[in-house]
């Protein structure tokens, strides 16, 4: 899909106005992702970080995957995002989609009365937190998140959403990380939410 500006230049070093390309061929989701760099041991020891700066400094690159994460919504729903870098997925989408975009934050970060979850990462503990009058009874969510792991950050943002009165109806990763069962997890605890992500490692 063409980009929405003019004058970009591609990760490949070319320059061709509004559109897309590498040499003569658009850029697509494979090339897009392609940005994405592995971290080795980081944040801890046998972590393998994957770190989506590079991508999402490309517009090209950041404009394909956008519009790839959109296309998993065949409803008209608002888009949660799970801090930090659900943020900033989810309110492009809400943008694209002239939707809205409901902030799910890590403890201590939103000022008005919230609903707490805590959920256990692959390296520690972490608690998440929504505010309680963020959506109205009924609201239809997508949670949107980077990485799709062990599935315990997606399964407190959908307790949070429900837990605020909205309805999940879907839920979304760039990246999955299959070997760690999180998709599986939430099938079991929540078979009603369809959970999409555009790639699996």
């Amino acid at each position: 899909m063409p980009a929405r500006a003019s004058g970009f230049k591609s990760p490949f070093g070319h320059s061709y106005g509004g559109a897309i390309y590498v040499g003569i061929t658009r850029v697509n989701l494979k090339d897009a992702l392609s940005l994405i760099r592995e971290i080795p041991d980081f944040p801890e020891p046998g972590i393998l970080f994957r770190d989506i700066t590079p991508l999402l400094s490309n517009p090209q690159g950041f404009s394909v995957v956008v519009d790839e994460l959109l296309a998993f919504n065949s409803t008209r729903a608002q888009f949660a995002g799970i801090e930090a870098r659900g943020f900033i997925f989810a309110s492009a989408m809400a943008i694209r989609s002239s939707s809205g975009f409901i902030p799910i934050r890590k403890s201590g970060k939103l000022p008005a009365m919230v609903f707490s979850e805590k959920y256990a990462l692959e390296y520690g503990e972490a608690t998440l937190e929504i505010h309680q009058d963020a959506l109205s009874t009924g609201n239809k969510i997508i949670i949107i998140d980077d990485v799709l792991a062990t599935g315990g950050t997606l399964e407190a943002a959908i307790k949070l959403v429900h837990q605020a009165g909205g309805e999940v109806v879907g839920a979304v990763a760039l990246l999955e990380i299959s070997a760690l069962g999180g998709r599986e997890r939430l099938n079991v605890n929540f078979p009603q939410i369809k959970i999409d992500a555009l790639v699996s490692a």
